[in-house]
């Protein structure tokens, strides 16, 4: 699946930044795309966009294209998310919570995986800057979708026993005040799963600025070490980490492409990158 991104407006006001993971103000140019600029972190090779987009024109970018391509590939994603999901042990964290769980899914889109959780019997709820895509949601799906940013939301504390976002923190031009969010509405003892591409995979060390995921929507290419490290300061304690896909559809033989993935996901080199973190329990 092609992902979706939008080339910037011209409107679109830019300011320079720090890194998020380190805090350095020393960038290296990277990749000048045109419309847009990847730089590489002088103190911990973070690879991030500088300058950047206002977050608040970011948002404009997901309107209702954004929306028909969600719903076009709505059923794809929720297999990719619960293959991702049921690798790092989902189900037997389901099974060791009681009645009356709670599920949040951020980035929802159109609330397919909310769906899902609550066919399970999950409380759950979604978060969806777009507003044509949540309304869609609500509306076709039955579900709770809030409108907006996860800070938007204004959860109340402690309130959630596992927060999913899959193809999100890439997206959010401050990480760490995202996970630092998540780590707050967290129930102590709470789960959470972030996927996001895999800056150190084989497609991005073989593509380079060709890779599919260096695109205009992306504010942040994450490698393990500096995801790990934001999850880190977010006050969230790492577990696990996986990744997946070797190669995409297309570019080797089917025989190739399967020891691909195999080997990448045995060596995490593959394109994505998941981490399962849990908010430490209290008195911990």
């Amino acid at each position: 699946m092609k992902t979706f991104s939008k080339r910037p407006s011209p409107s679109e006001r830019l300011r320079g930044t720090a890194c998020p993971v380190c805090g350095s103000p020393e960038t290296r140019p990277l990749w000048d795309l045109g419309d847009f600029a990847f730089a590489r972190c002088a103190g911990c090779g973070h690879v991030y966009q500088n300058p950047r987009p206002d977050p608040a024109d970011l948002t404009l970018r997901y309107d209702e294209e954004y929306l028909e391509y969600e719903v076009r590939n709505a059923l794809p994603y929720l297999r990719l998310m619960l293959l991702g999901l049921a690798d790092l042990g989902f189900e037997r964290i389901e099974a060791a919570l009681p009645e009356g769980r709670s599920f949040l899914d951020v980035g929802c889109a159109t609330g397919a995986l909310v769906e899902h959780a609550a066919r399970r019997g999950w409380e759950a709820t979604g978060v969806e800057v777009c507003r044509p895509a949540a309304e869609y949601g609500r509306r076709v799906r039955g579900v709770t979708i809030l409108e907006g940013s996860l800070r938007d939301a204004a959860f109340p504390d402690d309130g959630f026993d596992f927060v999913h976002s899959s193809h999100v923190i890439e997206h959010v031009p401050e990480p760490g005040a995202f996970l630092a969010e998540i780590h707050r509405i967290l129930k102590p003892g709470g789960w959470c799963v972030t996927v996001t591409p895999n800056r150190t995979s084989l497609q991005a060390a073989l593509f380079g600025s060709g890779w599919r995921s260096v695109i205009p929507d992306h504010m942040h290419l994450f490698s393990r070490p500096g995801l790990l490290r934001l999850v880190r300061d977010s006050g969230l304690a790492p577990l696990r980490t996986a990744t997946w896909g070797g190669i995409a559809l297309g570019l080797a033989p089917a025989p190739l492409k399967a020891a691909l993935d195999r080997a990448a996901k045995l060596l995490g080199f593959g394109d994505v990158l998941a981490v399962l973190a849990r908010k430490p329990p209290a008195g911990t």
